[in-house]
């Protein structure tokens, strides 16, 4: 097959890679590079770093929807698909109508359940306990075209969004290799989303990682798992933040207030929730280093009774 693949972060390499094992990859689309880190030096795109190693076109269109050149140059390509993961441009209806087979999307979701930017963040903060890939036939709709296959997973009891999202950025991979054999014998059936089904996973924000004491251990729990790595659960200590980045279930079962300290050793801060207790297991200051509660208690006094805020 003739292919244009769209996407952009390092979720969509794995995808790009099989394809490029059995098909031909006319060109690539990404995102414009853009600077980041202190010096503001100009990064690449881990999908555009890959297309470059490989030879293939890139285009890097800010708003591809309005694009006319880029545009005009997809359709002389005559694609037989466009695939998309994660690119982060929506595709208009004059893009979707090009590729003969259409343009064929890898969600990390069982949809209709979590469309949007975020389904793996979404998928553990509310508590899930099974996730995986659909791939679909893109409308004009946010996640909303006609899904072609679904591949299960079990999300893990401690697993957080990002041991969650290395996961299924292989098994999307060959859901989608699997997905576009099937168009090519003609052996996939679309099938319509239940709308009524539907849920929506929004993009994430730092302020979404502010621990609230208040709620019980396991909501909390799921947070932190659920904005792991990015954007990262945080408490505030002696006025200070706190970032968390592993934690698990305690059990409490007192009547102490949310946030205050019931136990500390070398295995973790064990903090009062509204119902029940979370064990703080490693946490990082600002400025410092990511430290086990070992290495963070061999620098700092933390007591019974002390307060998170």
């Amino acid at each position: 097959m003739r292919i244009i693949f769209a996407g952009t972060p390092e979720f969509a390499v794995p995808t790009l890679e099989k394809i490029l094992e059995k098909h031909d990859v006319v060109a690539v689309l990404t995102q414009p590079d853009k600077p980041k880190g202190r010096g503001q030096k100009v990064q690449y795109s881990p999908v555009k770093e890959l297309a470059l190693k490989c030879n293939i076109p890139v285009y890097q269109p800010s708003k591809l929807k309005s694009d006319r050149e880029v545009i005009d140059k997809l359709k002389d390509l005559n694609p037989d698909v466009i695939v998309v993961v994660a690119y982060g441009q929506i595709l208009s209806k004059e893009v979707l109508d090009i590729p003969k087979y259409g343009c064929i999307n890898v969600h990390a979701s069982l949809l209709p359940k979590l469309r949007g930017a975020a389904p793996i963040n979404w998928s553990i903060i509310n508590g899930d306990t099974k996730t995986g890939i659909t791939t679909m036939k893109m409308d004009v709709g946010l996640d909303t075209g006609d899904m072609l296959l679904k591949s299960e997973v079990e999300i893990g009891e401690n697993e957080t969004a990002g041991e969650l999202h290395d996961r299924l950025m292989f098994l999307g991979a060959e859901v989608l290799i699997e997905t576009l054999d099937r168009i090519e014998v003609n052996q996939v059936i679309p099938e319509k989303q239940d709308d009524s089904m539907s849920s929506y996973a929004p993009m994430l924000n730092k302020e979404l990682g502010k621990i609230n004491w208040n709620l019980d251990s396991k909501t909390i729990n799921n947070l932190i798992r659920g904005v792991t790595p990015w954007p990262g659960a945080f408490t505030y200590y002696q006025n200070k933040m706190l970032k968390i980045w592993k934690s698990c279930i305690g059990d409490y079962s007192g009547n102490s207030s949310p946030g205050q300290v019931v136990g500390v050793d070398r295995n973790g801060i064990e903090v009062a929730c509204k119902n029940g207790s979370l064990i703080i297991k490693e946490v990082q200051e600002v400025g410092g280093k990511r430290l086990d509660i070992q290495a963070y208690l061999n620098g700092h006094n933390i007591s019974v009774g002390d307060i998170f805020e």
